[in-house]
């Protein structure tokens, strides 16, 4: 079995969840944060939702540089309302899924690398960039995200078995 059929399902079931706990991000809560030093929720909610634009820069290049030197560093968005959001997770996954769906195996099998000014985060195989720096990381903050909802009483979702709001 090629390497992108394998991940496809976990990919799809991952991102199925990700959308349920983003539906239920209240926009009047958008600038609430729990702590000084954390995310608001609506920066954590865009974040997953722009996570999944690495894919492709991922699998279309060598590199990508937060900072490139001489440029400006790049600058993370806030979706301005749940719809916004949606539409622009959902365009994300498309373009991911489709781009996983084209990949070989040779092309996974690739090293690409993270740069922030121009110096090296990380270089791995591209197969390891999808699971560890994006489905694995959107599972960490999607996490983060349920706490965010709980701290706000906002029904959170089922992921992986009831959660203490959806019982059976």
């Amino acid at each position: 079995m090629p390497i992108n059929q394998a991940l496809l399902p976990e990919f799809d079931h991952e991102m199925a969840n990700t959308r349920k706990a983003l539906e239920r991000v209240p926009e009047d809560k958008f600038a609430w944060k729990p702590h000084e030093k954390s995310m608001t929720m609506g920066r954590l909610a865009t974040h997953l939702a722009e996570l999944l634009g690495f894919v492709p820069t991922a699998l279309e290049t060598e590199s990508f540089d937060f900072a490139p030197p001489g440029a400006p560093p790049r600058q993370p968005k806030t979706a301005a309302s749940r719809v916004e959001l949606l539409e622009m997770f959902d365009s994300n996954v498309a373009a991911a899924r489709a781009a996983i769906a084209a990949a070989t195996d040779p092309q996974l099998m690739v090293t690409w690398t993270l740069l922030l000014g121009g110096r090296t985060m990380f270089s791995m195989p591209r197969i390891a960039v999808l699971r560890g720096m994006v489905v694995n990381h959107i599972i960490h903050h999607r996490g983060q995200l349920a706490v965010y909802l709980r701290l706000n009483d906002v029904p959170v979702p089922a992921l992986y078995g009831p959660s203490a709001d959806e019982q059976a």
